[in-house]
């Protein structure tokens, strides 16, 4: 929840800064986490659980409601009522009050395992630098082996990735989970194959295996919508992803950035398909207690991006990006 904290405070100041032409909503992307780190440290989760209303859970509803009322109240005073003196010195300590009173009153300094630290020496103690960890992504309309922006709301720290072909960023992936790195995954969870209550997420060469009841037909939407399939049981043929396929659902917006998770595990099934084993953190309310596998085809079509060490990638595609 530090994270949390000072990622909010970067995005309304770079929202009210940009008068209200980018993102500021709940949420954010996998570049958030260096972000922070660099520019604020980091504190351990028992000393900041940004918990400090006596509540065992958060309640993110009403904690954004109130920092956006806050924000676009802000907003509307500079588009109408502001005058010559411009914005007072005041806007962004009141902003901090709102996180003040939700997440807990923000950290400078403090003791842990007997010695004293600031959330930047802190940062330091722990040996990681940020500036090892990168993005991948993969699209066509962005040149290969180059930086780029993934053009998304929840990128508003504007944080860069290296575009690679389809295939590699899969090889990419596989190499670090053989190499003992885990890796930060942003990905599309909002569709007919992925059923965190089964475990699995697929791309069925046929939709119709799935049958849908409820609401709305995204388990993301947490609409009480309910998937029933034996293709969640038995494998089925998978619908063969290709890098024009997997940009067309980016360019017609059928493929978004829902959620960020944690593949930790590789598996190969009986019929020879590989599956990631992902870290979710919906509770463990589901059969593989929390986790969940994704096919080679799923991670291939619906991964916005990735985030690892660079020592987790090969060789040959360092050289090619010049790492």
């Amino acid at each position: 929840m530090y994270v949390a904290r000072k990622a909010y405070e970067g995005k309304f100041e770079k929202y009210i800064r940009m008068d209200g032409k980018t993102n500021f909503s709940e949420g954010g992307a996998l570049h958030d986490i260096p972000w922070v780190i660099k520019k604020y440290g980091i504190v351990p989760a028992e000393i900041y659980t940004g918990l400090s209303y006596g509540k065992e859970k958060h309640n993110h509803s009403e904690f954004f409601s109130v920092l956006n009322g806050a924000v676009q109240g802000l907003l509307k005073f500079m588009q109408g009522d502001m005058r010559d003196g411009g914005l007072t010195d005041a806007w962004k300590e009141a902003l901090n009050g709102i996180l003040d009173a939700y997440l807990g009153t923000d950290i400078k300094e403090f003791e842990f395992k007997g010695k004293k630290y600031t959330p930047k020496s802190y940062a330091a103690s722990l040996g990681l630098n940020m500036d090892d960890y990168i993005s991948i992504t993969s699209f066509t309309h962005t040149e290969m082996y180059k930086k780029c922006f993934i053009e998304v709301q929840d990128n508003w720290a504007w944080g860069e990735s290296y575009n690679v072909p389809l295939n590699e960023l899969f090889e990419i992936t596989i190499n670090a989970l053989k190499s003992g790195y885990t890796v930060a995954w942003a990905a599309d969870v909002s569709e007919t194959g992925f059923s965190f209550d089964n475990g699995i997420a697929i791309v069925p060469e046929d939709l119709s295996t799935i049958q849908i009841s409820g609401k709305n037909n995204k388990n993301f939407s947490d609409a009480g919508a309910e998937k029933k399939s034996n293709a969640f049981l038995t494998p089925v043929k998978e619908l063969e992803i290709t890098p024009e396929l997997r940009q067309k659902g980016y360019d017609n917006k059928t493929t978004t950035d829902d959620h960020g998770m944690h593949i930790v595990g590789l598996y190969k099934a009986q019929n020879g398909t590989n599956y990631f084993l992902v870290k979710n953190s919906w509770g463990m309310i589901n059969f593989p207690q929390g986790y969940f596998y994704v096919s080679e085809n799923y991670f291939k079509y619906k991964t916005m991006n990735i985030l690892l060490h660079k020592d987790g990638i090969q060789n040959s595609t360092k050289k090619k990006l010049n790492l």
